[in-house]
């Protein structure tokens, strides 16, 4: 990242309210966006966070759960901490088969809702960095599977592109409605969207 790039950054809203408020990603703003606008998490809900790193969207998901939910992070990165009783973290990385069976282990019940915000490396080069993503929509996607109960929701970032609308169809057979929402708080350039599914017909 560049030093104007860097300034830039720091300088954007969000960041700064991210920072004021305690939040440790401006991406918090996404989630409490979309759950307020879609009633997305809920109390006692128990949520899965992949691709957890640096924890805004465990601290969202623990404020939207209460005392009664339950919120367990996974990424293959080390984060700090959250204090509170009923936060779970596993360091892990998602594409290796074995991390569904420590997810599972590791939850009091079947999860309400399966949050991605896993992003790959970008290289640049948009086709291969879109197909990345999709690649570990996917592999979110499969853990869904695994880890929801009937009638949970999944909700994936997504990069646009030519391959967008495959897996749209294909959760389009897996859950009862699906929609795509790009929050606020994205970045005017970033061809981010999230990919919010709801109604799972497994389970």
């Amino acid at each position: 990242m560049t030093n104007r790039m860097l300034k830039e950054r720091r300088s954007e809203h969000y960041y700064l309210r991210a920072k004021r408020e305690g939040y440790r990603s401006r991406s918090a703003y996404k989630l409490l966006h979309i759950s307020e606008r879609f009633n997305l998490i809920r109390k006692g809900d128990v949520v899965v966070d992949l691709g957890c790193a640096p924890g805004g969207w465990m601290q969202v998901s623990r404020q939207l759960v209460g005392e009664q939910g339950y919120v367990l992070g996974v990424d293959k990165r080390m984060i700090e901490k959250i204090e509170e009783n009923n936060i779970g973290f596993i360091v892990a990385d998602i594409t290796d088969p074995e991390t569904v069976n420590l997810v599972i282990e590791a939850l009091p019940r079947k999860a309400d809702i399966l949050l991605s915000d896993l992003a790959p490396n970008v290289s640049g080069i948009w086709q291969i960095d879109h197909l990345r993503q999709i690649d570990l929509a996917k592999a979110a996607l499969s853990m869904a599977k695994s880890v929801l109960k009937s009638n949970g929701k999944f909700m994936t970032k997504a990069f646009q592109g030519e391959n967008l609308n495959q897996f749209v169809e294909e959760l389009r057979g897996q859950f009862l409605d699906m929609r795509i929402v790009r929050p606020p708080a994205t970045r005017k350039r970033s061809a981010e969207v999230y990919l919010l599914a709801s109604g799972f017909l497994g389970g």
